[in-house]
């Protein structure tokens, strides 16, 4: 993101829907960057304590068979990234860092009392129109392998941005003589996608298997167990099972937990009994320095000792 972008050395690497529109919009391709570093650091923060930790999405675009076979991570991944790349335009025009955007128009309902419609609010119409054709044009493209798939990844695509819509809120800003907020300027903002990923990681662990098969005259995603609720276009879906991720399988993109740190005291995912999937663990000590007996000095600064104290660390056979 931070380079200039040029037709012949960068648009070329991406699929070719995606280049044209690389051509057409070089200037959004910062912001798309960022996103996708984004994506990459909030799947990573998201997945920490869990048997999949996201750490094969260091390798795109060069993913492995966890993110390209229609796994429930595949799901998370595609839907993250879609609102990513949708929100940083939406707030790059904002920023008047794009110059064909600029800033979201302004609300049709009517100001709360005691506030007015003002500032600069996130540009998310535009932001979701190009981010659409920027996320899913390898998908439109034929590329990506099986139809089931690429709808998967369309449909997955379509939650994130929608989940990005439902998470635009009112912000406001006070004006009044000494703080006393008499009139409130507000405009329409996203919050951070952090949000964002938190709201896809609980809908990660509800998603819905389906098959891509003919109804009526058209083929639609549908649940692969005849019991299971419909899907709709809030859900996450995935087409194949995920594997356990416990052991190294190359075949199957799992790179197992072996040497993965655990907590010893904890229930949740990230306990030694789970995340090393029964295998038992190896504890070892180890001396760590820190800052210790801190005392204010006048004036003005901050005065500590160091001090050695021993951690006890845990990781996976």
């Amino acid at each position: 993101s931070g380079v200039s972008w040029n037709e012949s050395q960068h648009c070329r690497l991406l699929v070719p829907e995606q280049l044209q529109l690389c051509r057409r919009h070089l200037e959004v391709m910062p912001s798309i960057v960022r996103a996708a570093r984004r994506t990459q650091q909030l799947c990573q923060q998201s997945f920490a304590d869990m048997r999949w930790n996201c750490s094969s999405i260091q390798r795109a675009p060069s993913f492995g068979p966890d993110l390209l076979t229609g796994t429930r991570e595949a799901a998370f991944v595609h839907a993250l990234a879609a609102a990513a790349v949708a929100r940083g335009i939406a707030r790059s025009c904002a920023s008047g860092e794009l110059p064909l955007c600029s800033c979201g128009p302004g609300p049709s309902e009517p100001p709360a009392p005691g506030s007015r419609w003002g500032g600069c609010g996130d540009n998310l119409s535009h932001g979701l129109q190009l981010g659409a054709a920027f996320t899913d044009g390898s998908a439109r493209a034929g590329t990506g392998g099986t139809p089931g798939l690429r709808a998967v990844n369309r449909h997955n695509g379509a939650v994130g941005r929608a989940v990005l819509s439902d998470s635009l809120d009112t912000r406001c800003k006070c004006h009044g003589v000494s703080g006393s907020c008499s009139v409130k300027t507000c405009w329409k903002g996203l919050p951070d996608l952090g949000d964002i990923a938190s709201d896809l990681k609980s809908r990660y662990l509800a998603a819905l298997k389906v098959t891509h098969r003919l109804v009526g005259p058209r083929k639609q995603l549908i649940p692969k167990e005849g019991d299971a609720r419909p899907v709709t276009e809030m859900d996450l879906v995935y087409l194949i099972n995920s594997p356990d991720y416990c052991t190294p399988n190359p075949q199957l993109g799992s790179l197992g937990t072996q040497d993965r740190p655990c907590n010893r005291s904890s229930v949740g995912s990230d306990s030694c009994d789970l995340l090393c999937c029964g295998r038992g663990y190896n504890t070892y000590t180890e001396e760590v320095q820190e800052r210790c007996h801190c005392r204010y000095r006048w004036c003005c600064s901050v005065v500590c000792r160091r001090c050695r104290r021993s951690l006890e660390r845990h990781v996976c056979k």
